[in-house]
């Protein structure tokens, strides 16, 4: 077998395989052999088929089965050994001559390879990118403990509504008139909270109410455009609601309003445990303690955006094989078609090239994942999904079990892999560059994060 690489370019490649009849033969005669004492065929005994039939029969099934493995086998070892950076996978040359296999051979096959253009990326101490570090600053801090407040309010009766109460009365669907309808839509002990009714005219008639009050409202109008929340106001049906345009009385007949918790040693310890902090002082510093993991988690996503901008700028423009990549790009998109490649493929571009910057600094870092990484963000993935769902005290035992479980899954672990080295290399960059550290508050920080015009 010959095996020949042209790269004029640096960056199309054509591969070229010339496979001789004793490259495969051996190999088809032993298989053939194996056929012949398996093969039952009425009129012969087990093994002893003539092994002109086996060939005429399987001959050349194995033949071509053969030749694709040494190709597959032997493209692979080559790109390996002579450490070709491919891009995608070989395709078939668009320029190749078509094979009669029914002879011996020689047979020669030709293979375009999109090659990854060459170039260094390297990141040391005389690089100085921004990092923004996220202060806790004094709105931040009120917002969470307003937060925390809410958490730990409860709801009182009150005398007369105002602001977010929510209302407890009797419906009766009205006439004309204004009198109750007979055989009208009632309801009892219906709950509306005014804040979240639509119409600023129908929302203003709540305003200041008390036990005892009636209320003439039209649900049509205050919830406009939302047949569901109608429905759900009067207990009915939604296809009841379309044509629905009457008014309606409300008796008021409770008003519950939220109060939320004190800023005092009770919310202190229901926060942060009995006794850790006696002050308003020591608890506001305890929060912005708190709140910087979850501040720094934002500031390090932003280092690495600024990481990829400052390397694709240093980097500069580099030279894909574009025509190559469109014919692997839609192969693998054939449901799509051409004009997806051509709307995406610069797109795909900019993503490949960060792609190949960023394996020579993970490279450059000497960045490994091992098992114990694996299934450490294993772990931190299924804290965040029962977070979501309010359940924070999750027994270890219960993680590892679910962790578990999702790394069986392959397309999880290639996302956990990729995971992990993203938080492996920005903690080592941040530990080679040389950091342009600014504080900047959230709302600042937010700022930041627009996409540029």
């Amino acid at each position: 077998m010959n095996i020949t690489f042209e790269n004029p370019d640096k960056v199309n490649g054509l591969l070229t395989v010339t496979v001789e009849k004793e490259d495969y033969q051996e190999k088809v005669d032993k298989t053939l052999k194996d056929y012949r004492k398996r093969a039952q065929v009425p009129g012969f005994r087990p093994g002893m088929v003539p092994m002109g039939m086996v060939k005429k029969q399987y001959g050349m099934a194995v033949k071509v089965e053969e030749i694709n493995r040494l190709l597959s086998e032997k493209l692979t070892e080559y790109i390996r050994e002579n450490k070709i950076q491919m891009l995608g996978e070989p395709l078939a040359s668009e320029n190749q001559e078509p094979q009669d296999l029914t002879t011996d051979g020689p047979f020669t096959f030709a293979y375009d390879i999109a090659v990854a253009p060459e170039f260094t990326a390297v990141l040391d101490g005389k690089d100085k990118i921004d990092y923004y570090a996220i202060k806790a600053d004094d709105k931040l801090i009120d917002n969470q403990i307003q937060m925390y407040a809410s958490q730990h309010g409860e709801m009182r009766d009150a005398d007369v509504f105002s602001g977010n109460d929510t209302l407890t009365g009797d419906l009766r669907q009205l006439d004309e008139q204004g009198n109750t309808l007979e055989d009208g839509i009632t309801t009892d002990s219906s709950m509306i909270m005014p804040s979240y009714i639509k119409d600023e005219a129908q929302k203003k008639l709540f305003d200041g109410c008390k036990p005892g009050d009636i209320i003439t409202f039209n649900p049509k109008k205050a919830y406009a455009n939302s047949d569901a929340e109608v429905a759900a106001l009067l207990k009915i049906d939604k296809d009841a609601v379309k044509d629905l345009t009457s008014d309606f009385s409300y008796q008021v007949t409770g008003i519950r309003h939220f109060e939320p918790a004190e800023v005092n040693q009770k919310l202190f310890d229901s926060v942060l445990g009995e006794g850790v902090v006696s002050s308003e002082k020591e608890f506001r510093q305890k929060i912005g303690e708190m709140l910087q993991p979850q501040l720094a988690v934002n500031s390090d996503y932003k280092f690495m955006q600024d990481v990829r901008a400052y390397m694709e700028k240093k980097v500069g423009e580099l030279t894909f094989p574009e025509a190559l990549l469109k014919r692997i790009m839609l192969l693998t998109n054939k449901d799509k078609g051409e004009d997806f490649v051509e709307k995406n493929f610069e797109g795909s571009i900019r993503e490949l090239k960060w792609h190949l910057i960023k394996e020579q600094l993970v490279a450059a870092q000497q960045i490994k994942v091992d098992e114990a990484d694996l299934k450490a963000m294993a772990k931190s993935a299924v804290r965040q999904q029962f977070a979501q769902y309010g359940m924070s005290d999750i027994p270890d035992d219960v993680l590892e079990n679910y962790a578990a479980e999702q790394l069986k899954k392959r397309e999880n672990v290639e996302s956990y892999v990729e995971s992990v080295i993203d938080q492996k290399l920005m903690h080592a960059l941040k530990g080679v560059v040389k950091l342009n550290e600014k504080s900047v508050t959230l709302d600042e920080f937010k700022q930041l994060m627009q996409p540029a015009d």
